[in-house]
């Protein structure tokens, strides 16, 4: 039975390529940053490229030769593809946007490469940051690679994605699979009310459309989340907490079937409201005693019929559990009580920091204006009695920034604009990409609005543009969902 041992040595194969290819992300990291903080003589600095060489050179051993290639939000090391966690983070962000920013595609490393010419191209790197357009940067840094002899180490340009003339139609897409998220839940949440069937096949086909757009254009889809109405909040906010939920799930590094998954226990985890009074729901001022208690019973109510749906074990039991454990706290100071000590999974902590963030950001019946996303945030955060997992938040932060896609911004300079990305540095999570959709005069800048970045300085190195205040797109008649699908 000698069979299975070649798959057994690629498979260990391949984790040592994994182990080996995170520690070269690593040690890039830290000599990047080691370069930007020090003078090149300093010894934290020379030790940096000494850890990146002496890396470099043992995975360059094993595999004679190396290639780091950028696909997406994913890193792969010679076809291996690195699983990101919450400790490579902020490595595997840095370095994705050093090199999206010179449209690097993929780094090359040979058998001769040595230190010196890890610190030529790591000084480029940084020296030529700021200097015109990706492309351009690409060509100034090829071109002085080559004169200081670097010849160890290879970049090639990213390929440039063609024109797609059904685009169109590609963002139309968007907006049908998040009304489908819709339709779906009401669906569900009415006939639960009502005591009609549900069929579990078509919330799966949501779930799946949902996710697979989130892995093939997560923006466009996490945009419309900022298109709520308070008056069907309930059926908008499951569909918003599945979106922010199965985006978190990809950034953690999760499957797709753990993403199927994960949707569909975020995509139900408020059905136990389908039984809790609508006057109670849409109450527009605060509950009394009884009818806060009517409504904290609404996760064990959930899971109750969930259990009902589960139809020919259609519906993953995680869903049931989520449904219950959503507002339970991780120190389970929440509800509803428990019997005995438990600890909170995965799934349950995600959806918890999804519902929390999204329910605090809407416009509700009884609320006039929404909490701003940074406010929300940094109480998330840094308050231990929300009872989030605070690791979470930080991902949910690295993942939306501090005012996430679709937010509607004033500017200092007197232009509205709508936050289309994260800051592309990961680091200043308070300067995000923005749509410039009304401009300084008060002109309309019609959809996509003009793309500027917030951490654009001029000569004398002041910023150019920052936010004063989150505003509502309402009053100047913008449409967030316009300028990002």
């Amino acid at each position: 039975m000698t069979l299975p041992a070649e798959p057994a040595r690629a498979g260990a194969s391949e984790g040592r390529l994994r182990q080996g290819g995170r520690q070269l992300l690593l040690t890039l990291y830290t000599a990047l940053r080691s370069l930007k903080l020090y003078p090149v003589e300093n010894a934290t600095v020379q030790k940096a490229l000494e850890d990146l060489d002496a890396t470099a050179r043992a995975l360059v051993a094993v595999e004679s030769d190396l290639e780091l290639r950028m696909a997406g939000d994913f890193i792969f090391v010679n076809a291996t593809r690195l699983r990101l966690e919450l400790d490579n983070y902020a490595a595997f962000s840095h370095i994705l946007a050093t090199l999206r920013g010179f449209s690097i595609g993929a780094l090359r490393v040979r058998a001769g490469a040595d230190r010196r010419e890890w610190q030529i191209l790591l000084s480029l790197l940084l020296s030529l940051a700021g200097d015109g357009e990706p492309d351009d940067r690409f060509e100034e840094l090829a071109e002085r690679l080559a004169a200081g002899g670097v010849k160890g180490i290879e970049v090639e340009r990213a390929v440039q994605q063609e024109h797609d003339p059904d685009a169109e139609e590609a963002k139309e897409q968007a907006k049908r699979i998040y009304s489908q998220g819709v339709a779906v839940t009401k669906d569900v949440i009415t006939g639960a009310r009502l005591g009609r069937a549900t069929s579990v096949k078509r919330v799966k086909r949501a779930v799946q459309l949902i996710v697979d757009q989130v892995l093939n254009n997560e923006t466009s889809l996490v945009g419309l989340t900022t298109i709520r109405d308070y008056d069907e909040y309930t059926f908008t906010h499951s569909v918003n907490v599945c979106i922010f939920s199965v985006a978190l799930g990809k950034k953690l590094g999760f499957t797709r079937l753990q993403l199927y998954d994960l949707g569909m226990t975020a995509l139900l985890h408020d059905v136990g409201k389908a039984r809790v009074p609508v006057e109670i729901l849409n109450k527009t001022s605060g509950l009394d005693e009884r009818e806060w208690r009517i409504m904290q019973a609404h996760p064990w109510l959930g899971a109750l019929t969930l259990f009902s749906m589960r139809a020919g074990d259609e519906l993953p039991f995680r869903s049931i559990l989520i449904a219950h454990e959503h507002h339970m706290k991780t120190d389970l100071t929440g509800y509803p009580k428990t019997v005995r000590e438990r600890a909170l999974g995965i799934y349950s902590r995600i959806v918890s920091v999804a519902d929390g963030f999204d329910a605090a950001t809407t416009r509700r019946s009884y609320q006039t204006v929404p909490i701003e996303p940074d406010q929300v945030l940094r109480e998330m955060w840094q308050n231990p009695k929300r009872g989030y997992d605070t690791i979470l938040v930080k991902a949910l932060i690295n993942l939306i920034g501090i005012y996430p896609v679709g937010t509607c911004v004033i500017l200092d300079t007197f232009e509205v604009g709508l936050v289309a990305a994260p800051n592309p540095e990961g680091q200043q999570l308070n300067r995000p990409m923005v749509r410039i959709a009304v401009d300084a005069d008060g002109g309309m800048v019609p959809p996509p609005g003009t793309l500027v970045s917030l951490s654009e300085q001029n000569e004398d190195g002041a910023y150019r543009r920052s936010i004063v205040k989150v505003t509502s797109p309402e009053r100047y008649g913008l449409t967030p969902g316009d300028y990002f699908v």
